[in-house]
């Protein structure tokens, strides 16, 4: 296990490296800039532009500095400041800060660090879980909280009652989930329970001070994956019923509530576990729209907005974040295997 726990760990780094090194590559190769803003604002000064690029280091090269590496060979300096001259360029002076914990500053809010953009409260004297990043995580574990709860039991019994009236509601109401997109649902939930019942409201600047304002965009951005583990389930349970072990239990005489909780329900677990794990990475990464229409501070948003703005800190922050949170999910999902199936040796061989 220990074994297997160090080479996944450090099978991160070349993910997160080449995950930050293609984010980089797209991002410059974008049109546009920082600085491109309305004609309108002060920034759209090409000498001001020059200066903000001098001083956050856009006015490098992308990669390598081969212009100052020959300029200090010239000036005689030693071969230790040859090569930082050499590499005094945007993508290895990031990749040095990174090492160091150190996002850089955002081009857009002046002043202000990424890491505190991201990590900080947005009120002074707020706990840390009510910042941006843990806006975002929290409305992610509603959601998977609401797809287990509702999904996971409508798979159980659909799939224990095949072919029933049970099986027969639930595949349609699961089918019919899944093709809606999350955000033409919210519009509906919104009209029905923010319009027409007036229950919740939609705009709500600060969704800590009244519960209720998760509410909406929880189920809205968990509907899809709620359904998606309900079929899941449904045809996990119905194939682990037919297994030989299975059979040989009831021959037993076992009793059924014996049979299905501890012969099926955990040997169909295993599939769920699979796509469990990076869906709570992705609903935690991917509630961009869901944000954007409930107005929720999270991350999400931010991502949307810091794309619009060529913010590049704040987007490889970002994607380095939501690379780094899928690879500890899927790690986290091996890592459970070998609770639920003994059988399953994690990092054998």
């Amino acid at each position: 296990m220990t074994r297997f726990l160090v080479r996944r760990i450090l099978w991160m780094i070349p993910v997160l490296f080449f995950v930050t090194l293609i984010t980089f590559i797209i991002m410059h190769s974008t049109p546009g800039g920082p600085w491109d803003v309305s004609p309108d604002s002060r920034t759209s000064d090409p000498v001001l532009q020059a200066k903000l690029a001098k001083q956050y280091g856009l006015d490098l090269p992308w990669f390598i500095n081969t212009q100052e590496a020959m300029d200090s060979i010239a000036a005689g300096k030693n071969p230790l400041e040859v090569t930082q001259a050499f590499f005094n360029a945007q993508f290895p002076v990031y990749l040095w800060r990174l090492l160091h914990g150190n996002l850089g500053p955002s081009y857009q809010y002046r002043g202000l660090q990424v890491s505190d953009i991201l990590f900080s409260p947005t009120q002074n004297g707020k706990p840390f879980y009510q910042s941006r990043f843990g806006t975002t995580f929290t409305l992610g574990v509603l959601a998977m909280v609401f797809a287990l709860v509702v999904g996971f039991p409508l798979g159980l019994i659909a799939g224990l009652k095949q072919n029933t009236i049970l099986d027969n509601a639930s595949l349609f109401l699961a089918t019919a989930f899944y093709g809606i997109p999350n955000f033409v649902m919210g519009i509906f939930l919104i009209l029905i329970f923010a319009v027409w019942l007036g229950v919740v409201r939609v705009i709500e600047m600060d969704q800590w001070a009244n519960p209720r304002s998760w509410i909406l965009p929880a189920i809205t951005l968990g509907i899809p994956t709620a359904a998606y583990v309900a079929r899941l389930t449904r045809s996990s349970i119905i194939e682990t019923m037919r297994q030989d072990y299975v059979r040989t239990a009831r021959a037993k005489g076992l009793a059924d509530r014996v049979v299905v909780l501890r012969h099926i329900v955990r040997n169909a677990l295993i599939p769920v576990v699979t796509f469990v794990g990076p869906a709570l990475a992705t609903l935690v990464t991917g509630s961009f729209i869901i944000e954007s229409q409930f107005s929720v501070g999270g991350i999400g948003q931010l991502f949307v907005q810091s794309i619009s703005r060529r913010d590049y800190t704040v987007i490889l922050a970002l994607t380095i974040l939501y690379a780094f949170l899928i690879a500890v999910a899927n790690l986290a999902v091996d890592i459970t295997y070998g609770f639920l199936d003994p059988r399953i040796k994690v990092g054998g061989g």
